[in-house]
């Protein structure tokens, strides 16, 4: 039996996750009170061809959502895999949702003030998540892709290393675990030829990781991770988000995300490259 468990911000997308799970086969349960994890998860295994199951549990289960740390102790002592699945947004993300919904936020009158309540409540599940997924700047078949790749690939690693490119100018990576600045790199921006060419493309790439400083950063951040990997791994850790920033996410950050997912490789762990910014074609640094 293999139990995932989804929370999250209210409004990050549980409900969305939920559906894409059952259609990779998961039984599933919305809104489940964690006391009745147990008890549920016993009637999946009665059932024999059940052997995947995913529920949604959150602050919406009010005084019943702290006994989420129990109920998940209990399964484990009972040699029962469970992977927990947080969702997260931004907090104007989640703002803008909610206004267009025209829906009160579940812990309070104002939706601020609710996230913020939550986002302190949700802090120490969020710490133990397996999969961590920012869904702010996600459209909903991103979002569906990108939580089917994370789920397809659980088992290849025993940690899962997500690296991130991002620009500044649209706000910090949220969700990040460490984050690098690399505006001090030469700037394509200012090449005309390149200008509109992502961090991708051959010319750009080329451009970027040419000069000695780039290269040399990267030996810096391959030693910094062969260190700190095997740690994160004897700590238990599932999942590791590296957040690389530049202006506009669109050049720098790009290529040395790529350089730096393809070194990382070496190490034996999963590593998995995405680029927030890079797609808006008005995102030039």
């Amino acid at each position: 039996m293999e139990i995932l468990v989804i929370t999250g911000y209210s409004g990050a997308g549980k409900s969305f996750a939920l559906d894409v799970v059952e259609d990779l086969g998961y039984f599933s349960m919305d809104n489940l009170p964690p006391s009745l994890l147990e008890k549920f998860i016993d009637l999946a295994l009665e059932a024999k061809n059940i052997n995947k199951v995913a529920v949604v549990m959150d602050t919406r289960g009010g005084v019943f959502f702290s006994q989420l740390p129990q109920s998940l102790a209990k399964l484990k002592e009972k040699q029962i895999k469970v992977s927990i699945l947080f969702l997260s947004a931004r907090e104007d993300v989640i703002v803008a949702r909610y206004k267009e919904r025209r829906r009160p936020h579940p812990l309070g009158d104002s939706i601020v003030g609710g996230y913020r309540k939550e986002r302190r409540e949700l802090e120490n599940i969020k710490n133990q998540a397996d999969y961590l997924i920012d869904t702010s700047d996600l459209a909903t078949n991103e979002f569906k892709q990108r939580l089917t790749r994370e789920l397809s690939t659980k088992d290849q690693a025993k940690l899962r290393v997500s690296i991130t490119s991002f620009g500044f100018k649209y706000g910090i990576l949220q969700d990040a675990d460490i984050i690098f600045d690399v505006r001090f790199l030469p700037n394509p921006y200012y090449i005309p030829e390149l200008k509109k060419l992502n961090g991708t493309k051959e010319k750009t790439r080329d451009f970027v990781l040419k000069h000695e400083q780039s290269q040399e950063f990267l030996d810096k951040l391959y030693d910094l991770f062969k260190f700190l990997i095997p740690h994160y791994v004897d700590e238990g850790k599932r999942q590791l988000v590296i957040g690389l920033g530049c202006t506009g996410g669109f050049h720098r950050s790009v290529a040395i995300t790529e350089a730096l997912g393809q070194r990382l490789e070496d190490l034996g762990v999963q590593v998995q490259v995405h680029h927030r910014d890079m797609e808006s074609g008005d995102r030039y640094e």
